[in-house]
């Protein structure tokens, strides 16, 4: 009998699929336990889950407590994507058979794919309670926690398995202690573990530098990044850290010639761009400064911080016109700021169209009742705009959050007099 599901499994294996489930089928009608169980075996290898499961059940009436036929139907269960009823037989699995910590571990499984976490936990705390020294059960633990963010407790488990392997299941775990410990802001340690793990890939690089950046190591984060790049220039990512960390350094022209080599390679990323511009202004390029600058806004109409770096270097060239030319488009576009009325009113202010600017200023007052700078440049405008009692009662306001400026009270007690 052996032998045919020997030879049924050599058919299977070029393709003779519909000779092999012939020959197995007719094998089952006279087969005793032991071969059931191997037929039932094939079926499950060879994915024909639903005879799997019919011969596995008909054991199992024979032989009800056996916990490792209980498991493989739990297995075919779980292929069948019928995960109720895998843990229904896999609980029926008693404490004292030799599968039930294979049961926990099957258990704990399926109620981390539930999204019952704690409940998994427990599962897996039981096992290893049953055999303590068992660093599979460690794994599985510091996986399960690492993925529902308890970093602290993952890595009680993971420095149990290291000290054993340092990978299992194709996970690094000097990788996992890493991440674990940068989690819980223990980077030191973290890039310890990182220092540890041979032929880092492109996302071990990326991580390696992050963390290192994080304890000023600049030179460690140069080094990954730069090695990053030297293996994967489209790694986007590292452009705007690696240029971060060289201007900390003042190494600003190096950073100025990776942002731009960056921007020919993620020519959509506004941070990079912002970046460049903010440099090249550093250097007296004006004239490249705004565009990219500008290129920034393209991007993104209300990226705020390169919107309010444009307007400052369109206020510093007395171009108050296309100040208001920008910001009237951002706001079409959909960008809302009180600062962005505010820039307004001062534009208007500047080019003698008073009443414009008295609008904006409104405006931007509504939000900026609690600035004392808007109040305070407000009562002035309000003042010389020949508006005595509103500049008043926007000084008084702004008394409220500094009422120690003499000069305004002084000016306050000569405009009431």
């Amino acid at each position: 009998m052996l032998e045919d599901l020997q030879y049924a499994n050599d058919l299977l294996q070029t393709n003779r699929v519909d000779e092999a489930l012939k020959l197995i089928d007719n094998k089952m009608k006279e087969a005793n336990l032991e071969e059931q169980f191997v037929i039932g075996e094939l079926y499950f290898e060879w994915g024909f889950f639903d005879k799997a499961l019919i011969v596995f059940q008909k054991i199992e009436e024979i032989l009800p407590d056996e916990g490792q036929i209980k498991f493989f139907i739990a297995s075919i269960y779980i292929e069948l994507e019928m995960d109720a009823e895998a843990i229904e037989i896999l609980s029926e699995i008693n404490k004292s058979d030799d599968f039930y910590l294979e049961a926990l571990m099957q258990l704990a499984d399926l109620y981390e794919s539930q999204g019952l976490f704690e409940v998994a936990e427990l599962k897996l705390r039981e096992a290893k309670s049953i055999n303590p020294d068992e660093i599979i059960i460690d794994f599985a633990l510091a996986e399960l926690l690492f993925s529902i963010g308890e970093y602290n407790k993952a890595v009680i488990h993971y420095e149990r398995v290291i000290q054993e392997q340092e990978i299992i299941m194709d996970v690094n775990i000097n990788e996992r202690l890493a991440e674990s410990l940068a989690m819980i802001s223990n980077y030191e340690k973290a890039l310890d573990y990182y220092s540890k793990i041979e032929d880092m890939n492109n996302d071990m690089l990326f991580k390696y530098g992050f963390i290192a950046s994080q304890i000023n190591r600049n030179d460690i984060a140069i080094y990954s990044w730069e090695k990053l790049i030297e293996q994967d220039p489209d790694y986007h990512s590292v452009y705007t850290e690696l240029a971060k960390v060289y201007q900390l350094e003042g190494m600003n022209q190096e950073a100025y010639n990776l942002l731009e080599k960056s921007l020919k390679i993620d020519e959509f990323n506004k941070e990079l761009y912002f970046m460049a511009g903010k440099l090249a202004n550093e250097f007296g390029d004006y004239k490249n400064s705004e565009r990219y600058i500008r290129e920034a806004v393209i991007l993104d109409n209300d990226y705020k911080e390169a919107v309010m770096f444009l307007i400052n270097i369109l206020k510093d060239k007395d171009r108050h016109d296309e100040i208001i030319e920008l910001i009237d488009d951002i706001k079409r576009m959909g960008a809302e700021d009180p600062e962005y009325d505010w820039e307004l009113a001062r534009s208007y202010n500047e080019i003698e169209k008073f009443e414009k600017a008295y609008e904006y200023y409104q405006i931007a007052a509504n939000l900026l009742n609690t600035d004392a700078i808007f109040l305070k440049e407000f009562g002035y405008f309000l003042l010389e705009d020949g508006r005595s009692e509103q500049a008043v009662q926007t000084f008084t306001k702004y008394l409220e959050i500094d009422p120690l400026d003499s000069d305004i009270i002084g000016l306050l007690n000569r405009i009431e007099l």
